[in-house]
């Protein structure tokens, strides 16, 4: 970008708000994976502080300023240029709405709840956090207040997370994929086979799964020169900068696949942030313009590649020399075939394809009538309890295995879970897209070859940053708008020879 006038000194501005968000963002990721208990109290004024000296300066009337200065000499600017400062408009007017004092008090209420849900967590108990997620409810309410909606609180809230999109729309999407869904679990559970686990009922050293995890990442294209991989409650993505994206993964020796699931799919959100052109390095335009289309390349990458049969038979000699004599009797037919288990679960992110959708519409159920007033936080346990017994046929034995499983609410990120129910719909359809422009890329994967994908995705998405909205890049890579059909067909096509079940059109 060039150096002129008023864009100039915007761009100046916004960088110290950049490096504030991101001085931030380390002691977020320290709060995660490393800090002792013991720091909480001050870790939540730290991060208040932060927030708040961020906050002020870009909602500063200088900005605003600089930023319609800058749009009357718009004809001197090159298309990047009017690209960033666009989206810097558009950022500039929903956060000069929110008061500073407001900023503050989330920002301490949110790492005040973090850690109590750790502890409730921990102790399986809801009552210990149930206090501190109707503190965020309440921020979440004024928060909507100060954006402004139409129709629900909801949709000011959505729109931080999924650009444009809105409360029905989404309930639209969702009254489609369910009943589809649902229709397809039913077919699995009654079909005359089911794939053989008996074998994963094994413990499974950590230390093993940790360095296939890494081994997996590094053919992926994750560079750990400019990342690295750690452990935590809830695996999680984060970036300092293009240099700087970290990513965390959780450990368990009684499951083969949570970890290396839970890591490509990080990975494949940290590929993203590693993609963005490094022109770009501090500006607005190095970030997804939507978690709905960061979402599908986590999704891309974890469910239609790591649980795909030529992974698995690229990988099964490897697999055998982290885990000798566990698996001499287990061909990678049979791994993919366990990899992809359809049963309905307790645990969203171990949950199955066909199932997953299911634990995203539910929790968006919840999240909305949280926020329009018509549940109380008292009421969230019973409440979740009473919808995973009727949509997936599951009895939740305890709060740790139920309502709490999440982080998210703990951060007060109400309208984030629709976005993992979009970026499956969105990686389908990009996937079929790649399929016909790449006709050999299963061939590939089955080589353990990822850099033709990636290098699609970084062309088609990840090098486009903030330059187009989450529609546009979608549109223009598929040369199809957002739907639910390819996804459809993706898990139809996939399941039905799985289970030996007749394909439904």
């Amino acid at each position: 970008m060039e150096n002129t006038g008023a864009f100039s000194r915007l761009r100046d501005r916004l960088r110290d708000v950049h490096n504030l968000r991101m001085a931030a963002a380390v002691l977020n990721w320290d709060m995660e994976v490393c800090m002792p208990p013991k720091g909480a109290a001050a870790r939540g004024g730290q991060l208040a502080t932060l927030a708040a000296l961020a906050h002020e300066r870009f909602t500063h009337p200088e900005t605003g300023t600089l930023i319609r200065q800058a749009q009357d000499n718009q004809d001197t600017l090159a298309d990047d240029e009017r690209a960033a400062l666009r989206e810097v408009d558009y950022d500039y007017r929903r956060a000069a709405r929110i008061p500073e004092n407001f900023v503050r008090r989330f920002a301490q209420t949110r790492s005040a709840a973090y850690h109590a849900w750790l502890d409730a967590r921990k102790q399986s108990d809801f009552a210990v956090f149930q206090t501190h997620l109707q503190k965020l409810v309440t921020l979440a309410r004024e928060l909507a207040d100060y954006l402004g909606y139409e129709d629900t609180p909801y949709n000011a809230l959505l729109e931080d997370f999924e650009r444009g999109m809105t409360t029905a729309q989404l309930r639209a999407v969702f009254d489609e994929l369910a009943p589809r869904q649902r229709a397809l679990i039913e077919r699995i559970m009654n079909a005359p086979t089911q794939p053989d686990a008996a074998w994963l009922e094994q413990t499974w050293d950590a230390d093993a799964q940790w360095a296939f995890t890494e081994r997996v990442l590094r053919d992926m294209g994750y560079d750990f020169d400019a990342g690295r991989q750690d452990k935590s409650a809830h695996p999680f993505t984060t970036n300092f900068s293009i240099g700087d994206v970290r990513i965390t993964t959780r450990l368990n020796e009684r499951d083969l696949f949570s970890a290396l699931f839970s890591s490509i799919h990080e990975c494949g959100h940290a590929l993203y942030e590693q993609g963005f052109p490094p022109e770009d390095e501090g500006t607005i335009l190095a970030e997804a313009p939507s978690l709905g289309i960061h979402e599908s390349q986590s999704r891309l990458w974890e469910n239609i590649i790591g649980r795909s049969l030529p992974f698995w038979r690229h990988y099964m000699p490897v697999l055998r020399e982290h885990f000798p004599g566990q698996l001499d009797n287990v061909d990678a037919e049979q791994v993919y075939a366990a990899a992809n288990r359809v049963a309905p679960s307790l645990i969203r992110v171990e949950a199955d394809e066909c199932t997953y959708n299911l634990h995203i519409i539910l929790r968006f159920e919840l999240e909305t009538a949280l926020i329009e007033g018509n549940l109380a936080a008292a009421d969230l346990p019973a409440a979740w309890n009473e919808k995973m017994a009727a949509w997936l046929g599951v009895a939740v034995p305890d709060d740790a295995n139920g309502c709490l499983q999440d982080i998210h609410w703990s951060h007060g990120t109400f309208g984030y879970f629709p976005t993992y129910a979009l970026g499956n719909l969105y990686a389908a359809q990009m996937f079929d897209a790649v399929t016909k422009a790449i006709p050999g890329i299963m061939s590939s994967v089955g080589r353990g070859e990822f850099t033709p994908l990636l290098a699609w995705l970084r062309e088609n998405v990840h090098r486009v940053g903030r330059r187009k909205t989450t529609p546009e890049i979608v549109r223009d890579a598929t040369g199809e708008e957002p739907a639910a059909a390819a996804f459809l067909k993706y898990l139809e096509n996939k399941y039905a020879p799985l289970y030996g079940l007749a394909q439904v059109g």
